[in-house]
């Protein structure tokens, strides 16, 4: 493992996992996690696993509201799941009619309990979306324009642009959630990037499904390599990434390729999420 000045002490928080993608930090206090048999995952800090429920189907990126429910991006049920804290399982979004979502992936809130998501496509064959879900249930089309395999996204502090990589440009691009051209953040040759997190200083950390590496894309758009490793004995396919803990100070890790999450202390904090508390609880045709 290459050493970083950004993270100390590398180390396994929770094992077991089945081939987890995705990670979350919660309102409640827990590390939440998927698994690629639909499982949806509950960690304590001293790194205990809790299996809350299961979508049957396999769980890419997730995000969780106030009451800690987890809406889930499931590419095999073409849907945004929710699942409750009892482990009770619905669709909350699942597209246009006659036209299911082809690998909806990474979903994030902001404060006023818009959820954002992109709709990767084919591998490849760009045609991925961008679409965002109001506190209503509503869904619409955000972007079609950004459409290299739209993976993981991030809200500025502000909460007025989206952040998403790009994993085939491969590279980030920021679009202006008023309107406007999408522009491009940072350009990363020969690397498959996948999750995104911001700290709070504005930097960008980036996790690379390949090669097993972290980087950190700066306000300025400068990249640096702030972790790698090479034996993938730590950082195995990385997926995605997420600031936790209770002063969102320790950086968890998903890593696809093995069995579990990676924590390591940072010097830098988190940019806070988004937990917004719903008016009502909105699905599709109800619990499954």
């Amino acid at each position: 493992m290459q050493e970083s000045l950004i993270f100390h002490g590398f180390r396994a928080l929770a094992e077991g996992l089945d081939h987890p993608e995705c990670v979350a930090w919660g309102p409640d206090g827990y590390v939440y996690a998927g698994g690629e048999a639909g499982q949806i995952y509950r960690v304590g800090w001293g790194g205990d696993v809790e299996l809350v429920g299961s979508t049957g189907g396999f769980v890419l990126g997730l995000c969780l509201d106030a009451d800690a429910n987890v809406y889930a991006c499931d590419t095999l049920n073409a849907a945004i799941m929710r699942v409750s804290p009892a482990g009770e399982v619905s669709r909350y979004f699942g597209g246009e009619a006659g036209r299911p979502l082809v690998g909806p992936n990474y979903a994030v809130f902001d404060d006023a309990g818009n959820l954002f998501f992109s709709e990767s496509g084919e591998y490849h064959k760009d045609n991925g979306r961008l679409w965002v879900v109001r506190p209503d249930g509503q869904g619409e089309v955000l972007r079609d324009d950004v459409r290299q395999f739209p993976n993981g996204a991030a809200l500025d502090a502000a909460q007025e642009n989206l952040y998403v990589v790009l994993s085939t440009l491969p590279g980030v691009v920021r679009v202006p959630l008023a309107g406007g051209p999408v522009e491009t953040v940072a350009v990363l040759e020969h690397r498959v990037p996948d999750g995104v997190a911001f700290d709070a200083d504005g930097g960008l950390y980036v996790s690379c499904y390949t090669p097993d590496e972290l980087l950190r894309v700066g306000p300025d758009g400068e990249v640096d390599v702030v972790a790698s490793d090479w034996e993938r004995n730590m950082l195995a396919a990385p997926t995605n990434l997420a600031f936790c803990g209770p002063d969102l100070g320790t950086l968890v890790v998903a890593n696809l390729g093995r069995w579990h999450l990676t924590a390591a202390e940072s010097s830098v904090r988190g940019q806070p999420c988004s937990y917004p508390r719903l008016a009502r609880a909105h699905s599709e045709g109800g619990q499954l």
